[in-house]
This record gives C-alpha cells, sequence and structure tokens, in this order.
C-alpha cells in the first residue's frame, strides 16, 4: 500500500496543475494564441533556468554514470530504429509516418525528468536527470528532423539540424549549469534567489499551459495512428527498456531518470516541428494531448511496480 501512495503522490500533482490548465482554456481565461505565448515563454525562460539550478545546485554532474548515459543513448537510437520498422509496416501514408516515428522515441523529458524524479528520490536524482538533459535533448532533435524529413521526399537538411541544436536555449542552460558546476562559481544571494524563484515557476506554469492546450477535436480521423503510437511509446517502449536496465543492474537515482526518459509522454514540440516540416500535424497534435493524458496513468504503474518490489 505504501508503494501504491508513493505513486500516487508523484503523479496527482501533475495531474491536477493539467485539469486546472483545461479548464482556464475551456473558461476562457487561456486561447490558443496566449497559451502558444506563455509556452513559448516556458520553454525559451522558465525551462532553462531550472534546468541550469539544478545542474549548478548538484554535484550529480561529478559523479554521473557513464553507464546510465550510454544505457539512455543507446536506448535512444533503438527505439528510433524499431520505430522506422513500426511504421513502415502500420502506416502507408508518409506524412503520418514521420510524425509517429517521432512519437515513438521522443518523450517530453525535459518537462517530467526533474519533477518526477525529485518526487521520488530528491535533489541527487533531479540533478541527474538534469545533466542528462544536456546529452539527450540534442539526440531527440537531430532524430526528430531525421524522422520528419524520411519520409517526406527530401535529404535531411544537416545544417538545419545543427542550426536546431546550436539555439536549444536548454542546451545552452546545461552546459552552462555544467560550466559554473565544475569550476565552481559562485552567485550573490539575490541572484541566486532570483534564479530559484523563475526555475520554481517552470513546472507548475508547463503542466497548467500542457492542460490549456488540450484539444480533442480532431481524434476521429487519428484513431488507429494513435492507437498504435501509443501503444510503443507507453506500454511497450517503457516494459522493454525498463526491464532490461533492471537485468543490468540500475536502481534508484539511476532507475527514476531512466523511467521518466522512458515513459515520459510525446514532446510537446514535435506538434511545432511536424507544422514545420511538412508532417500530419493533426495528428501530432493528438498525439501530445493523449500520451500526456494517458502517461499520468502508465507512470503511476510504473512507479507503482517499481515501488513495491523495491527497486526505487
Amino acid at each position: 500500500m505504501e508503494s501504491f501512495f508513493v505513486a500516487l503522490n508523484t503523479v496527482l500533482p501533475l495531474f491536477l496543475l493539467m485539469v486546472v490548465g483545461f479548464i482556464t482554456r475551456v473558461t476562457g481565461m487561456f486561447t490558443e494564441i496566449s497559451t502558444r505565448q506563455v509556452n513559448k515563454v516556458i520553454f525559451r525562460v522558465f525551462l532553462p533556468v531550472l534546468v541550469f539550478c539544478n545542474i549548478y545546485q548538484s554535484d550529480s554532474f561529478g559523479d554521473m554514470r557513464s553507464a546510465l548515459i550510454l544505457f539512455a543513448v543507446a536506448g535512444v537510437l533503438v527505439e528510433f530504429l524499431v520505430g522506422i520498422i513500426v511504421v513502415l509496416l502500420t502506416e502507408q501514408e508518409n506524412a503520418r509516418r514521420g510524425v509517429m516515428l517521432q512519437g515513438m522515441f521522443r518523450s517530453n523529458f525535459v518537462l517530467y525528468g526533474i519533477p518526477i524524479s525529485t518526487a521520488l528520490l530528491g535533489q541527487a536524482a533531479a540533478g541527474r536527470a538534469s545533466v542528462l538533459i544536456a546529452v539527450v535533448i540534442p539526440l531527440f532533435n537531430v532524430l526528430a528532423v531525421l524522422a520528419l524529413e524520411m519520409f517526406n521526399g527530401q535529404r535531411p537538411n544537416l545544417g538545419h539540424v545543427l542550426v536546431g541544436i546550436l539555439t536549444n536555449p536548454l542546451i545552452w542552460a546545461s552546459a552552462l549549469g555544467i560550466a559554473c558546476s565544475y569550476f565552481g562559481v559562485d552567485f550573490p544571494t539575490p541572484v541566486d534567489s532570483t534564479l530559484a524563484s523563475l526555475g520554481g515557476i517552470a513546472t507548475p506554469l508547463a503542466f497548467v499551459v500542457l492542460g490549456a492546450s488540450l484539444n480533442f477535436g480532431e481524434t476521429g480521423r487519428c484513431v488507429r495512428p494513435l492507437l498504435i503510437t501509443l501503444s510503443v511509446k507507453l506500454v511497450i517502449f517503457p516494459a522493454a527498456f525498463l526491464g532490461v536496465a533492471l537485468l543490468m543492474g540500475f536502481r534508484g537515482v539511476d532507475l527514476a531518470v531512466l523511467l521518466t526518459l522512458f515513459g515520459s509522454p510525446i514532446a510537446v514540440s514535435s506538434f511545432t516541428m511536424a507544422q514545420q516540416m511538412g508532417g500530419d500535424d493533426q495528428l501530432a497534435g493528438q498525439l501530445v494531448i493523449f500520451s500526456s493524458v494517458l502517461s499520468i496513468g502508465t507512470i503511476f504503474l510504473l512507479i507503482w511496480g517499481l515501488k513495491y518490489f523495491a527497486f526505487l
């Protein structure tokens, strides 16, 4: 029963924040335009500050296990390769293939990784998740571009990939946090307080805005690709990779970080990228919506099971 309440206490606050956001959208306090504007500020200001603070204030960089990084990178690459096979076998329309493939491997690790890791195992897990963000976010960006351009009849644009990586504020925040931590940079108290306040805004506001973005209007035309992609993303891949991680001896903090990496829903930015690169943006939007809602249940079950068997 204790494992049940640990799981519940971890995911229920995130779900309630999404409910608050959905209510603000229904009542007209948030519009589609304002939601996009606030979301842009979150991902360009508040989340980068949160990532920086977690790396800067943690000693996880010093004891970051290479095995964890290698497993995470290898796991994402395997997801990508398996996803190619799945979409080729199950979908005929190229505009949908790229979106489905992106949805299968690209998780919202930035948004979910830090709060869930913190709720499970405290600041040590949050710091390690933040460091891993610096590794997997560039990988996600590269593979997302490849996934969408692979099925639009064009050769992948490597220059576009590099620009996307070099201009990503989360990458800069991660690099700056690692540098400040490594060189022992000390900020004045007012600066520390300001950074902490800005970082503290990120998680609750991001989940409220995510809830305000929920729109179920295009579900009917996307049922089959939705079922295929979400089954792979939320059930098959998390079960497979966490099972392998357990067999390889990952426990505690490392396992919590891997849980959020492979168990998180599809990244919100996948919708924007699909719009910009000729993918089925309506399908991409529905994948983000349903994975965000359903992942509350799947993450709860993963945490419950791992806590019940004392792996976390």
